[in-house]
Order: C-alpha cells, then sequence, then structure tokens
C-alpha cells in the first residue's frame, strides 16, 4: 500500500509542481525514486512531528498543496493538537497520511500500534478519514483526495496487502465498494483486514451454507450512510470489521446509524477489546490473538446468525 501510495502521488506531482511532502524521518526505501525526481518537493523534517504539521499548515497558507506522511501513533497522537488547531481548525488542504493501521508494526510494540486513531480523527471537524482495504483502493483513494480541498487523514497497512479488488472501479469519497453479495449477513469491514473477512466468508459458505456479503467502507468519515439504511433494510445480521479499538471505530459509526434508523436485527462488532496487546508479534499473530483470523471471523458470524 505505501509503494501504491507514492506511485500515485507522483503521477500527481508531475502536473501539479505546487505539492509538497513531508515526512518525519521515514519513508526509507520507499521515498528515494520520488526524492530523486522532485528534490524541491520533498521536505524531512526530522524526528518533529508537532513542528512538521506547523510546517505543513504554513506551505498550505502559502497556497502549497501539502502530504505528511509518518508512522501513524506519530503522525495522529503525538502532533494531536497541531492537527486539530493549525489544520482542521483552519481547514487547511493537508492530507495527512499514516503508515502502519492496526497491527501492521507488530514487532514494534504497543507504542507503534494504530489501535486508537480512527476514533480520535473522526472526531475532529473538516477533516475527511479515508481507510482503504488494498493496492488498488490505495491508488483510487490518492486519486480522490489530490482533487478533495481540506484537510485528510488517509490510513495505509505498511506493505505486502493482497488486492482483494480484482481491478480498477468507480471509487467515490464517502462512498461503500461491494466486494461480495450475500444472502445471509453482510460484513461491513475497513482497511486491509478485510482481506480476512472474505475468506471468512468463503469458509462460512462452504462449511456452513451461510451466505455472507463482504463490503469495504473505505471513508470512514463521511459515512456512507444510505447504504448503511440501505443493508438495514434487507439484511437481518450485520457485522463490522476493523483492525482497532472497537471504542469509536467503525463499528461505532456504523451502530449509530443503525440505532437511529431503528434496525431490528443481529448487530454485532469485531475489532481489537479495549486494551494494549501486551505481546509482540507478527500482524497475523497479533490478529489471531484478538479472534480476527478469518477462522475465528467465521466462528465468531456463524454463533451470532
Amino acid at each position: 500500500m505505501r509503494l501504491a501510495f507514492i506511485k500515485t502521488l507522483s503521477e500527481f506531482v508531475r502536473k501539479n509542481k505546487n505539492t509538497i511532502l513531508l515526512t518525519g524521518d521515514v519513508g526509507f526505501s520507499v521515498f528515494e525514486d520520488f526524492i530523486k525526481e522532485f528534490p524541491g518537493q520533498y521536505i524531512n523534517c526530522g524526528v518533529a512531528e508537532q513542528n512538521m504539521l506547523g510546517v505543513a499548515a504554513g506551505l498550505a497558507l502559502s497556497g502549497k498543496k501539502v502530504f505528511v506522511y509518518s508512522i501513524i501513533p506519530f503522525v495522529t497522537m503525538r502532533p494531536y493538537e497541531q492537527l486539530r488547531n493549525d489544520i482542521c481548525l483552519q481547514n487547511l488542504d493537508v492530507k495527512i497520511v499514516g503508515v502502519g493501521g492496526g497491527f501492521s508494526y507488530g514487532v514494534l510494540g504497543s507504542t507503534h500500534h494504530a489501535l486508537e486513531d480512527l476514533a480520535i480523527t473522526r472526531a475532529l471537524p473538516n477533516l475527511t478519514v479515508v481507510v482503504p482495504a488494498d493496492p488498488i483502493e490505495t491508488k483510487l483513494a490518492v486519486g480522490a483526495i489530490t482533487k478533495l480541498k481540506g484537510p485528510v487523514y488517509l490510513r495505509l497497512g505498511k506493505s505486502k496487502e493482497e488486492d482483494v479488488h480484482r481491478g480498477l472501479f468507480k471509487f467515490g469519497i464517502g462512498k461503500a465498494n461491494i466486494l461480495k453479495t450475500g444472502k445471509d449477513a453482510v460484513i461491513i469491514g475497513i482497511g486491509p483486514i478485510i482481506k480476512n473477512a472474505l475468506i471468512a466468508a468463503n469458509i462460512l459458505k462452504k462449511e456452513a451454507g451461510v451466505s455472507l456479503g463482504v463490503v469495504s467502507m473505505t471513508t470512514l468519515k463521511p459515512l456512507d450512510e444510505g447504504f448503511v439504511k440501505s443493508v438495514a433494510k434487507r439484511a437481518k445480521s450485520i457485522f463490522t470489521i476493523e483492525e482497532h479499538n472497537l471504542i469509536g471505530g467503525l463499528g461505532d459509526a456504523v451502530a449509530a446509524v443503525l440505532l437511529k434508523n431503528r434496525f431490528r436485527g443481529i448487530f454485532e462488532k469485531l475489532g481489537v477489546s479495549d486494551r494494549f496487546a501486551g505481546v509482540i508479534g507478527n500482524q497475523d499473530f497479533l490478529r489471531s490473538r484478538n479472534n480476527l483470523s478469518p477462522r475465528e471471523i467465521a466462528k465468531f458470524v456463524g454463533k451470532n446468525l
């Protein structure tokens, strides 16, 4: 997903010389070609993320389109005041790109896990929150946010994420993307964890005859409320899945829409319980520890139908 981001951004920058990319001393093995081709449009601000967002605000006020890139905890949580006051309050054209969603940096421990970022970013006025599921959605999302005025938070995985889409499709900010239709239930997901939801749907179909639809809610804010309402009218069971704390993320956003529309069916959230990981390991290991492996997702959905 990182490579899909920088490749798409490079294509945009070639035609838009007014664009600047800032980073907080990360991006090695990712940005080398960009730096070589656009040396005057890249600034390494060092390990000073609060200052980096202030620099981004100043550049935006001078008429630049700014992209800011770093590991998620260091580009959302550490400079949260600057994100709120310098960028969102002023409604500036700054795109915050966070890499390492969920347990992507699992072996580096809880300081590098990104499990609270969706809750704190979706609470900020003026901020659009976009979470692609795969490299294809990343390419389309980057293309879309370059045309969008105002602040955006783009949450990415890290590397080696597999495509869940078969190819390019019509993409829109604030629009859900249907990956698989189903008759018995629907699972609405966000981010690369959707790959596990698709595998779980195949397990349920093969082993229990359950037809589970899978949807990528690529934009968390603004949420596609119209789509959620339409699902609520025809589905008896709705699930959400996210590699994020169960508090404040996609599940809570969907739940609010369902409650408002008096949904009377089954609704359950899958995600990370309200605790720090406590252990280290690769992403698949930590997903399994938090009941987010394909087999555990299938088991959870099956027992709650």
